[in-house]
């Protein structure tokens, strides 16, 4: 196997939370056709994101979150990485957010054929692994 240098990761993620980032990220990405979070903060416990929409979740559209959310952790989805060339990104994948210097080589996270995004971070092998999900509340 190859090495391949990356940007450094100065994170270390929770593995479970960091891939609920991706999978909600995507969700509501389908539900609302919102960008990926403008804002995230994750722990084990406890964590928040912020999404741009034109209006505030209703109960029902909370709900939905919520069922979507469980049915996809118990679809038990794998989450695969590649290595990539930054010039021959596979189609879906957004580079804005990528600092100015990235490196030559990406790696590319997948959960199963429902998310791809460049991350360096920690994932579980399987998206059961992510267990109980919790919708505490929005705010708009």
């Amino acid at each position: 196997m190859e090495e391949y240098t990356f940007n450094e990761h100065g994170k270390d993620e929770f593995p479970p939370s960091h891939t609920t980032e991706y999978l909600l990220n995507q969700l509501m990405f389908r539900m609302f056709g919102c960008d990926r979070s403008s804002n995230a903060h994750f722990e084990r416990k406890k964590s928040k994101m912020t999404f741009t929409l034109d209006h505030k979740p209703d109960r029902k559209e909370e709900k939905t979150i919520v069922e979507e959310m469980v049915r996809l952790i118990e679809e038990d989805m794998p989450v695969t990485y590649e290595v990539v060339d930054r010039d021959h990104i596979p189609e879906g994948i957004d580079l804005t957010r990528l600092p100015e210097d990235v490196s030559k080589m990406l790696r590319i996270a997948r959960i199963g054929d429902y998310d791809i995004c460049p991350c360096l971070g920690k994932h579980v092998k399987s998206i059961a692994q992510i267990g109980k999900f919790e919708l505490l509340g929005t705010n708009y």
